[in-house]
């Protein structure tokens, strides 16, 4: 458990006045010769499991590979029992940079503690973070976040769609500091570990806020070709101003303003109105925010989700307002993206001629309302110039709704780098 705040102990009253003592100038040139801050350098939407298909961990490590943004020189990670039933016991916790594989690499090790301690219990519907640790972590480079949990634990939190393979330990018993995990089973879902956060020089963070679409289904596993990760490599190339992370805060079939049917337990979050506070505003340095929400509120009824719950283009142009009135509150920039094709999909009932006249509207409404702080026109990067209600054939990812990688690429190559141009620049 947390350890309340009075069992550590206090720096005594003397040395606070010799160092307020001596002056503005030392403080001054502290700012001068480090301005790292926290920023997000990775995260994921925490959501459910398919139904039925929820996993039971006990005395089991689980090493969960990530893969950074924005790097830094310390580092801190966030886990999360969002859907869980009970407490979630941490027997023990651990980072260091992935090697290959489930390998890591033993000189980057370092043992998490939560409020000093090397353990935690979670409690339900919270989430927990580590304290910091140094450690040099590059910029697009993997990390391993490796958790051991000693009790019955059923995996209730999770992105199933991660389109990263990670790794749960074959034996039985504590394997976090392990440099392998010989035989350990695979999987393509995160599982409780929701944020990495690094001090970064001059640090804010871009968060993608979406759909599937940007949680990149149909792009290739292990890739990291989703279009926040492209945006990511983009910026990361891009010198003479201050560091940004790009955190991809996508589920699959979420909505603006449903939560997930019944049907499907909580695999596809609850309504983005909902999870804006915890996906958006709690996470760290966030400068920025490229929404690309919708498209499901229009599809959805009639397929996954009943008729009644149709919206209108109104409705959902309401819900986007909503969005860029929250950020503004906190000083955030929204920048509004353009919903994408989906003619001919090959999900039953997700398309009809009446919900692209319902696209075509809000994607009208986003480029000329004059609502957000800039656009990013999705819509025109991918479509086929002959069909405007399809995507171009060389990025379809299969299923006409999807893109694929080389679509992906084209979204993220998309995004006009001058939208961040008033970062403050930090002198290479």
């Amino acid at each position: 458990m947390l350890v309340p705040e009075h069992r550590f102990p206090r720096r005594a009253a003397g040395v606070v006045l010799i160092i307020a003592g001596l002056g503005a100038g030392v403080s001054a040139l502290a700012d001068s010769r480090d301005d790292a801050r926290w920023t997000a350098t990775w995260a994921t939407g925490p959501a459910g499991p398919a139904p039925g298909s929820s996993q039971t961990f006990a005395n089991q490590t689980l090493r969960d590979i990530v893969h950074t943004s924005v790097g830094g020189t310390q580092v801190r990670v966030k886990l999360s029992n969002t859907f869980g039933a009970d407490p979630i016991a941490i027997g023990s916790a651990r980072v260091a940079r992935r090697r290959a594989g489930a390998q890591i690499d033993p000189a980057t090790d370092r043992r998490l503690t939560f409020s000093g301690i090397d353990h935690v219990t979670i409690p339900v519907g919270a989430m927990v973070v580590s304290d910091p640790v140094e450690l040099d972590v590059p910029a697009l480079s993997d990390l391993a976040v490796s958790i051991y949990l000693p009790q019955p634990t059923v995996g209730a939190t999770m992105h199933a769609n991660a389109l990263q393979t990670s790794y749960i330990a074959a034996g039985t018993g504590d394997a976090t500091a392990a440099a392998d995990l010989p035989g350990a089973a695979t999987t393509v879902s995160w599982h409780f570990v929701t944020g990495v956060d690094v001090r970064a020089r001059g640090g804010a963070t871009v968060v993608a806020l979406g759909d599937s679409i940007t949680d990149g289904t149909n792009s290739s596993v292990d890739a990291n070709l989703r279009w926040p990760n492209v945006l990511a490599s983009r910026l990361q190339a891009r010198r003479g101003v201050g560091q940004l992370g790009v955190i991809d805060q996508g589920i699959i079939g979420n909505r603006i303003l449903h939560p997930t049917e019944p049907q499907f337990d909580n695999l596809f979050g609850p309504a983005g109105l909902a999870r804006f506070d915890r996906d958006v505003l709690a996470q760290a340095g966030v400068a920025y925010v490229i929404v690309l929400l919708g498209i499901n509120d229009i599809g959805h009824p009639g397929s996954s989700a009943p008729d009644s719950e149709t919206v209108s283009a109104e409705e959902i142009e309401a819900g986007l307002r909503q969005f860029v009135v929250r950020a503004h509150e906190h000083g955030i920039k929204v920048f509004g993206a353009t919903l994408t094709p989906f003619e001919n999909t090959t999900l039953v009932g997700f398309f009809s001629p009446e919900k692209e006249v319902k696209r075509q509207a809000v994607n009208r409404w986003i480029r000329t309302a004059g609502q957000f702080d800039g656009v990013v026109d999705f819509d025109a990067a991918i479509r086929d110039p002959s069909h405007p209600a399809r995507i171009l054939p060389a990025f379809d990812g299969g299923d006409h709704l999807h893109p694929s990688d080389a679509g992906q690429q084209a979204m993220g190559q998309a995004i006009p780098l001058g939208l961040f141009a008033d970062e403050q620049r930090s002198g290479d």
